[in-house]
């Protein structure tokens, strides 16, 4: 067997935005249960220098669907935009991240192997080919927010566990 760029990277970004869009569901559960106002576990970080949840669960997607649309023009550059501060909104940028890779064509993200493509945050630009963007700094990335929303999220007390982070695996059929 094959395995393709599209194959190496959007099912599992699916798998594991379906996931954080999960655990945003529970986060919204345990403040409602708790009585705890959303912005708690939105701005909630584990350390003083690190962004907070609400940044964490926007760069997933944009290290899924924007990684992907970032390579198709040649150029990525981080989205520095605020993130959202409520558990609708967030789900609305997960939930569009969904959408959009669910919308890829397989030949058409195959073809981005060898797409010049460009990463720049201010003045560093680093040039790779589409996939050795895609697989060795967005994917990294992508699972490094999602593991630290979920780390977040359990530092903050939200009943989660490591099926939660997993979602649903993609078994033998």
């Amino acid at each position: 067997m094959s395995l393709s760029l599209y194959d190496a990277v959007v099912p599992s970004n699916l798998q594991i935005l379906a996931a954080v869009d999960a655990m945003l569901d529970k986060a919204e559960a345990s403040c409602t249960e708790s009585g705890r106002a959303a912005s708690d576990l939105i701005d909630a970080r584990l350390a003083p220098d690190m962004l907070p949840f609400g940044y964490q669960v926007k760069s997933c997607a944009a290290h899924s669907a924007g990684a992907i649309d970032g390579t198709k023009a040649g150029r990525f550059a981080p989205d520095r935009s605020p993130w959202p501060t409520d558990f609708v909104s967030l789900h609305a940028i997960v939930q569009q991240a969904i959408t959009d890779l669910n919308g890829l064509d397989r030949a058409a993200v195959d073809a981005l192997v060898d797409q010049d493509t460009c990463f720049e945050f201010g003045e560093v630009r680093f040039p790779f080919t589409g996939a050795n963007f895609l697989l060795s700094f967005s994917q990294p990335n992508f699972y490094f927010h999602a593991s630290m929303a979920y780390a977040i999220l359990r530092a903050q007390g939200v009943n989660l566990g490591k099926r939660d982070f997993l979602g649903t695996m993609r078994m033998a059929q």
